[in-house]
């Protein structure tokens, strides 16, 4: 059955199609997958998907009552789910914060990237502070979610790591310099950790997508007015991430760009 032409159209979700068919991605690693801004848009999507194929979830995000309702919403599907509030925008101690999420959860073989922000502002006005800011959160924090779980994930014996970044990476839109830059620099972190970890078994995507309905675009650092109903929804961009993670461990898509089928906004 040819992806995207056999998927019934009925209340049988994408996972419930998709899934049985996948069924040697790596058969001896634990389902269990840790997603960072997991308590709203692309995040929580993405929690549900892998929750839906089995997965138990860690839930990463900066309010823990914001993760309590998608932590029960992942129990109803017979998984463990567990909610960790942590700033990932505040670099001083962070890395012993994820330590202790880590010895708290336990195995992995799963990792999404999915947490950072939006910021609009020309590159000749904008304030310092707030370009480290946007590096910090969309860059620096990864970098170090990456090097938290390195080691659990090669202890596993491998998995896969998604870095969500942007089209915003590929393409030059005005005022979106910093959010640009920073999310270049991950596709290109991503890309050097491909290599650096392929002989541990750890694959490497990163996700580019376009412009997708989320919260991001209700932020105070975001001045933008688009059609939001023209956007991909979180769901379509969660269900694209899983379909990299169930792929058969000897292929990964190392890099993927998502649109909406209208084209750039």
């Amino acid at each position: 059955m040819p992806l995207g032409t056999g998927c019934p159209k009925s209340s049988k979700s994408f996972v419930d199609w998709y899934f049985p068919l996948q069924t040697s991605t790596f058969p001896d690693l634990p389902r269990r997958a840790l997603v960072t801004g997991a308590s709203r848009g692309i995040g929580k999507a993405i929690a549900h998907a892998l929750a839906q194929a089995g997965y138990d979830v860690a839930l990463i995000g900066r309010s823990l009552d914001g993760l309590r309702s998608v932590q029960q919403e992942l129990t109803d599907y017979g998984v463990v789910a567990k909610a960790y509030a942590v700033d990932l925008a505040e670099m001083e101690g962070l890395a012993s914060r994820l330590a202790e999420v880590l010895a708290d959860f336990g195995s992995l073989s799963v990792v999404v990237n999915n947490a950072g922000m939006g910021y609009t502002g020309a590159l000749a006005t904008m304030p310092l502070a707030d370009w480290q800011r946007v590096m910090d959160l969309n860059l620096t924090s990864v970098f170090q979610c990456i090097q938290a779980v390195l080691p659990v994930l090669r202890q596993a014996g491998g998995g896969t790591i998604v870095n969500i970044s942007s089209v915003a990476a590929q393409s030059a839109f005005p005022d979106w310099g910093a959010y640009s830059v920073s999310k270049a620099a991950l596709a290109s972190l991503s890309r050097v950790l491909a290599v650096e970890e392929r002989a541990h078994g750890i694959r490497v995507v990163t996700v580019s997508p376009g412009a997708v309905n989320t919260s991001l675009w209700d932020t105070d650092t975001v001045q933008a007015d688009f059609d939001r109903s023209a956007m991909l929804t979180p769901e379509v961009v969660a269900h694209t991430i899983l379909h990299t993670i169930l792929l058969p461990p000897e292929a990964v898509i190392e890099d993927l760009t998502l649109m909406p089928s209208g084209g750039a906004l």
